[in-house]
């Protein structure tokens, strides 16, 4: 089902006055399981375990560039009903910034409070850059370690990384998917119950930024052939306003898979 416009506007809003909202029961029950389900195998052959930092977490799972481990994955970034949300923050030639897990096991603590676009050498406020969402594969609550967030802090400027904050706990239901502000100060909270918090990152920046994930190295082309044209754009097989990112003129699509010719910015002076 594709947002409608009314709710699209909502979103928009909240993003607008608060810096994030969430978008309810995008997934359902099944689709969360499977995922799940997949997740798990993957943690499995890839023998994942915490990267044992205090950003990253000592008892965090994260897989990174889950697009190369499965058609399942394709599903998320290009989501009727997610993706227009961001492409309203950033816009159309927005680009996948990166994908990944994070499995929030039992005993871990507050991920430093910080901005996904705080590197940027940007002076705040600043029209968003970066837009980023977390998908519940389980519930997030209070206890088990739901993104916590600083309500209205991407007008604010830069936090100090790590500084001591009052934040909020998005709390969702499995299938619920949080969208935020790139500036939005923020961070994964401690998980105080037996149980996991497991979420998926799907990370968005503009289409002239470098993505956090190079996702064209790390895609093999025989598989981005594979992927429908939107998500191909998206990975950044596109060019960014008929100008950024060609290849003499020609898409990396159509220099790579064959791609339809889009006209360059100069073709339309």
């Amino acid at each position: 089902m594709d947002v409608t416009d009314d709710e699209l506007q909502i979103h928009l809003d909240r993003i607008t006055e608060r810096g994030c909202t969430v978008v309810r029961g995008v997934l359902d029950d099944t689709e969360c399981a499977t995922l799940l389900e997949d997740l798990a195998r993957l943690e499995a052959e890839l023998d994942v375990r915490p990267a044992d930092n205090g950003f990253e977490g000592r008892s965090t799972l994260r897989v990174y560039n889950l697009l190369r481990h499965g058609r399942l994955w394709e599903q998320l970034p290009v989501h009727p009903r997610v993706l227009p949300v961001v492409e309203g923050v950033l816009d159309r030639g927005c680009l996948i910034s990166s994908l990944s897990s994070v499995r929030i096991q039992p005993g871990e603590t507050a991920q430093p409070i910080h901005a996904d676009d705080q590197l940027f050498p940007l002076t705040p406020p600043h029209p968003p850059v970066v837009c980023n969402t977390m998908w519940a594969l389980t519930p997030f609550t209070d206890a088990n370690g739901a993104t916590r967030v600083v309500p209205a802090s991407h007008t604010q400027g830069k936090p100090t990384f790590g500084g001591d904050y009052d934040t909020v706990a998005a709390e969702m239901d499995a299938g619920d998917v949080l969208v935020w502000h790139g500036s939005l100060w923020h961070g994964g909270g401690a998980n105080a119950t037996s149980a996991d918090r497991v979420g998926i990152a799907v990370n968005y920046c503009a289409g002239w930024v470098r993505q956090q994930e190079n996702q064209q190295l790390g895609l093999q082309p025989s598989l981005v052939a594979t992927f429908e044209p939107r998500l191909q754009e998206l990975v950044g097989y596109g060019v960014y306003q008929g100008l950024i990112g060609h290849i003499e003129k020609e898409s990396p699509a159509q220099r790579l898979l064959g791609g339809t010719d889009h006209g360059m910015l100069w073709d339309h002076a």
